[in-house]
């Protein structure tokens, strides 16, 4: 087995974060990722990517 584990990916993500939010606003992300059949992770990216500007 090789030793990397996970996914495959071209776009290698070297970044962690980490946020505190409150129970309103995690259940909201929750309620988005499973309606847009996505991960918590993918659904933050998603929301950074659409209204972070890209400059």
């Amino acid at each position: 087995m090789s030793p990397r584990t996970g996914r495959p990916t071209d776009a290698r993500k070297n970044h962690d974060l980490k946020v505190r939010v409150d129970d309103k606003l995690y259940d909201r992300l929750i309620r988005y990722a499973e309606a847009e059949n996505m991960t918590k992770a993918e659904a933050i990216r998603h929301v950074l990517e659409t209204y972070l500007p890209n400059n």
